[in-house]
This record gives structure tokens, C-alpha cells and sequence, in this order.
């Protein structure tokens, strides 16, 4: 096991592997619960290097090794946790897949190995992971490690039961329906009525809002499939979120039934396009029966006009989908929260708190206004968990409503965050991550090398721009121009990602070519991460 070297140094390495323990690693000393200090108990002879997984609970006597054990995993994990925020530490320690294949043994085996190899495993897979969770890591709209969040995550983990039934998460279960409550309250349903799901990620939520507005429309399609209901057609912008096609072909409603409607020079939808559109699907004799709107776009990060988008669908009787998983996190705010001004109106909104909001991965919202709907779509009855002869009310039973029968315990990270900031706290950590977005726009704006992709302060935290390199400055806007011009972020991201300084995302978009999209979300980055990312982009850009 050549991983061996990241513990010890080649000297020091085990001649065989599992044979003899290495020096301060197999007689570590973890702590214990004694009183007396130095204890005589036998967790200083715990030696992992002749232990296996069947020295741990449930083994007899298996205490002891166990403690132990968890112990060392836990310390492992809270040097990563402290390491996440030390800036002097690379965000990335990048190989390519073939080096990091080749580099060590992944395989798996006939034979068990050693606990102390274990460790090993989790050291080696902890030191090649991206630190999400660093001030300087910007590259997806989820970032961040926060710490009540990751405890309620290790809480779950441990208590490891299934969201369908109050039977099995009694707790849970009570805490999902309090904060989805608290969440519709704060979209603007009147006492947070309503029903909602979490999801295991935006997409899904997405879906969720597609299927239950079909079974509003035809609740026969439950039954009898799509063949025996009419077209139906799907509205969403052309910056929307891929899930909103990936759900129509899910859901055999076909992507060429998702009409994209066009957006402004900011991304937004344009709801005269909209209506338009509506129209000549009607003329088609096509039957409209969503359309999506989008608070807070991936790459723009614009907002739909929700109150003229509520106003079209109230006139041609089509359910209101809000993606809202980027830019829900934003109802937190008082200062911010107007640029969702008529989500109040929709019938479901997708809201993703482990973006905005940093939660750990994943947490993902679907709120329907409407209740039993959920229910009534998506509930099959089985008897076998679902039993009508239960001594408790059964309309804590929820697993019924959703799509998976196994669900993984999401609720508890943001209620307990929750408890902890209060409401106050998330306000400042998202109004921190719009002003730094706002320092970086005004500070790019006017500099020589930098071109917004569109004018205007951004309105949530995303910032798009192109770096033009110094050989690029002087030369006139045509074709050669633009096919160097591609090439610049692509190269600077692999440079960022190989000296693993930092991590920002690029992508094209429509007719223009890669730029940077800039965005923040992680409350542990200053206005100094973003001088560092600018200095760095220009470091690694100028001689391009």
C-alpha cells in the first residue's frame, strides 16, 4: 500500500503491510473516559494493525477497540474540518484520474483488511478531496462547512433510520413538518399551509412540481399513462435549469414538450414571450400545464418577473412552478428578499437550502400550496409500512406521498442550523455573500483586463466576466478574437486547479464564449479571498 508514505515518510513506512504497526500510529493513545489521569485502562493497547472491522461492535468485548476506533476516525475528520479553513492549504490536491488510479490500490478484495488500514483509507480519500468548505473554493452554488450543520449530520448518520414513517423517525419526522411549515410561511402561504418534501436535490424537487401539476390537471395519467391524456406542453426560460427537461423526458412527457421562452439581456424571463408562446401551443391544440419560472438563474443568477409570470398563468389556468433552489435562500433576507416578490403566487416552489443557505449536501425543499395533492399523486398504499391500524395519526405517516420509499433524513441539518443562527443568522450570512459579490462587481468593473458579460450590478451573488489577457487588449472584436478568447478561462481554471490556490466555474453561454461565473456562498470567505482571486486570475492569465 503505497499510501503508507502520506502517514509516515518512506522511512518509516511498515516493511509489510499489516505485518508490524508503524511508529505512533498503531499505538496511539486515544483518549478516554477515566477520571484519573494517567489511566491504566486498556485503551492504550489498542494496536490496529492486527485488528479487523470484526474486532468492532457487535464483537463481544468489542467496546473498547470500538471507542477507540471511532475515536481516531473522529480526530481524522476534525483535522480536515481545521484544515478547511486554513488558508495556507490548497483547496485541491489535483491528479488526474489515471495518476490517482495507478497511485494507490483501490480494488476491492477477497480478504479483509486492517483497521489500521482503514484509517489509512479514510486519511488518503480526505487528503485528495476538494475542501468545499475552504474560504477560496467558489466554484459551485454550494459551498461552505458549517459546523452545527455537520454535527446534525454525524447525528444522522449514527441514528441512521428512513423518513417514511413516524414509526421508524418519530423526532424527524415532527421536525420536517415544522420546517417545511416555517418555509412556506416565509414563500407567503397564509399560516404556512400546504404540504412539502425533502428532496434529494433540486432536480427531483423540480420533477416533483411537474408531476403533481399533471396529476392536477389529469389525475387519470396516475392510472392510464400518457396515452390516454392530451399533448401536454411546459414553459420554462432558456436559463432555466436543465432538470426542467431532464423531468419532462423522466416523466415521458418528452423534452420537446418544454418550450424555452426567451430572456433579456439579463437573463430573465420575458413574460410577453411567454404568452406568446402559450398561445401557439394552444393553437397546436397543445395543452399547457406548467411553466417554470426561475428565482435565481445557475449561471446569471437573474430572477424571472414572477408577478406578470403569476399573472399570465391565473389567465390561462397553468399550474406556477418557481425554481427557486439558488435564490430561495434569499426569503431569508429582509434587505434582498423583494426580488421574489410574487412567489406567493405560485403553486410550488423548489428552495434548496444546502445552497444559499449552506447546509451540508444534500437539502433540497418541494413546497406545494396546494394540500393533499402530494398524497393523492404519488400514494400507492402498501400495507406493509402504510398500515391503517396504526395507534398513532396516521397523517404522520409521509412516505406515501413521496416518489423513493427509502429517504434519507435531510430535515435535520437545517433545523438545527436553524436553531442555532435563528433566522437573524442566516439574513447576515446571505446578505454577507451579496455584499461580497457587490465588492467584487465594483471592484472588476472599471479594471483594465475585465469585461462584464452583462451591465448592471448582479442581482444574487453570481458574477460573470471575461479576463482579457494583455495580448488580447489591443485587438479589434472579430472572429480570431473571440475563438483566443475562449481559450483563456479554461486554461487559467486548469492552472488554478493544478497550483490548487482556488476554484472558480466558466462555462459558455448562448453566442458568448467561456467566461468566469463568479459566485459566493460560503459565509467563511472576506473581502481578502476575493483580492486573492482576482490577483490569481491575473497571475495565472497575463501571459496567455
Amino acid at each position: 500500500w503505497h499510501n503508507a508514505a502520506l502517514l509516515y515518510g518512506d522511512a518509516e513506512r511498515p516493511a509489510e503491510t499489516g505485518a508490524r504497526a508503524a511508529p505512533g500510529a498503531a499505538e496511539q493513545r486515544p483518549a478516554c473516559a477515566c477520571s484519573q489521569k494517567p489511566c491504566g485502562c486498556q485503551k492504550a493497547d489498542v494496536n490496529y494493525a492486527f485488528l479487523h472491522s470484526t474486532d468492532l461492535l457487535p464483537a463481544c468485548n468489542g467496546e473498547i477497540t470500538t471507542m477507540s476506533f471511532l475515536q481516531d476516525v473522529v480526530d481524522i475528520l476534525l483535522q480536515y474540518v481545521v484544515r478547511s479553513f486554513d488558508r495556507s492549504t490548497k483547496v485541491i490536491d489535483f491528479h488526474y484520474p489515471n495518476e490517482l488510479l495507478q497511485e494507490y490500490n483501490w480494488e476491492l478484495a477477497d480478504q479483509p483488511q486492517t483497521l489500521e488500514e482503514i484509517l489509512l483509507n479514510c486519511r488518503t480519500t480526505l487528503k485528495y478531496a476538494i475542501k468545499t468548505g475552504h474560504p477560496r473554493y467558489f466554484n459551485q452554488l454550494s459551498t461552505g462547512l458549517d459546523m452545527v450543520g455537520l454535527a446534525a449530520d454525524w447525528l444522522t448518520s449514527a441514528a441512521n433510520t428512513n423518513m417514511f414513517t413516524y414509526e421508524i423517525a418519530p423526532v424527524f419526522v415532527l421536525l420536517e413538518y415544522v420546517t417545511l411549515r416555517k418555509m412556506r410561511e416565509m414563500v407567503g402561504w397564509p399560516g404556512g399551509c400546504g404540504d412539502g418534501i425533502f428532496s434529494p436535490g433540486g432536480a427531483i424537487s423540480n420533477m416533483y412540481a411537474m408531476l403533481i401539476a399533471r396529476f392536477k390537471m389529469f389525475p387519470e395519467v396516475k392510472e392510464k399513462g400518457m396515452a390516454a391524456i392530451p399533448r401536454l406542453v411546459a414553459f420554462t426560460s432558456e436559463h432555466s435549469h436543465f432538470s426542467v427537461k431532464k423531468g419532462a423526458a423522466a416523466l415521458g412527457i418528452g423534452t420537446d414538450s418544454v418550450i424555452l421562452i426567451r430572456c433579456d439581456e439579463r437573463g430573465k424571463m420575458i413574460p410577453s414571450d411567454l404568452e406568446r408562446r402559450i398561445l401557439e401551443a394552444k393553437q397546436k391544440g397543445f395543452v399547457p400545464f406548467l411553466v417554470s419560472a426561475t428565482a435565481g438563474t445557475t449561471v446569471y443568477g437573474a430572477f424571472d418577473p414572477l408577478i406578470a409570470i403569476a399573472d399570465i398563468c391565473k389567465k390561462y389556468k397553468i399550474w406556477m412552478h418557481v425554481d427557486g433552489a439558488w435564490g430561495g435562500g434569499l426569503l431569508m433576507s429582509r434587505k434582498h428578499k423583494w426580488k421574489l416578490n410574487g412567489v406567493e403566487r405560485a403553486n410550488s416552489v423548489t428552495w434548496n437550502p444546502h445552497k444559499m443557505m449552506g447546509v451540508p449536501l444534500q437539502c433540497s425543499a418541494l413546497l406545494v400550496r396546494e394540500e393533499g395533492l402530494m398524497q393523492s399523486c404519488n400514494q400507492m398504499h402498501a400495507s406493509y409500512l402504510f398500515q391503517q391500524d396504526k395507534h398513532y395519526d396516521l397523517s404522520y405517516d409521509t412516505g406515501d406521498k413521496a416518489l423513493q420509499c427509502g429517504r434519507h433524513v435531510d430535515v435535520f441539518k437545517l433545523w438545527l442550523m436553524w436553531r442555532a443562527k435563528g433566522t437573524t443568522g442566516f439574513e447576515a450570512q446571505i446578505d454577507k455573500c451579496l455584499e461580497l459579490a457587490e465588492y467584487l462587481y465594483n471592484k472588476i468593473k472599471n479594471r483594465d483586463g475585465y469585461e462584464m458579460v452583462f451591465d448592471g450590478k448582479p442581482q444574487h451573488t453570481n458574477v460573470c466576466f471575461w479576463y482579457i489577457p494583455p495580448s488580447l487588449r489591443s485587438m479589434e472584436d472579430n472572429e480570431e478574437r473571440m475563438s483566443r478568447l475562449m481559450k483563456v478561462a479554461p486554461v487559467i481554471k486548469a492552472r488554478m486547479m493544478e497550483y490548487g490556490t482556488t476554484m472558480v466555474s466558466y462555462q459558455p453561454l448562448g453566442d458568448k464564449v467561456n467566461f468566469f461565473r463568479m459566485v459566493i456562498s460560503n459565509p467563511a470567505a472576506t473581502h481578502q479571498d476575493i483580492d486573492f482571486l482576482i490577483d490569481e486570475i491575473e497571475r495565472l492569465g497575463q501571459d496567455l
